[in-house]
């Protein structure tokens, strides 16, 4: 019964090393560095340059650094 769950606790952690999750992680990081160089965006909230594949956009492609800055809105000036 103990090889059992010893087994049984292996065989979860290999999964959780290289399953699923870890192989889309490595093909989206892969095609990322395989792209080439990409623009630089500033933030609209905050003014943080970002890779534009990284950035969130609003419905009027301002572009933003994190979806709660996303959801603020533009820096107000004032």
């Amino acid at each position: 019964m103990k090889y059992i769950v010893l087994l049984l606790i292996v065989g979860v952690v290999l999964w959780l090393m290289f399953g699923r999750g870890r192989r889309e992680r490595v093909q989206r990081d892969e095609r990322r560095a395989s792209s080439g160089p990409q623009a630089m965006l500033a933030c609209a909230h905050c003014g943080v340059h970002l890779p534009a594949g990284d950035a969130q956009f609003d419905a009027d492609q301002r572009a933003y650094c994190s979806e709660a800055h996303r959801i603020a809105g533009p820096r107000r000036s004032g």
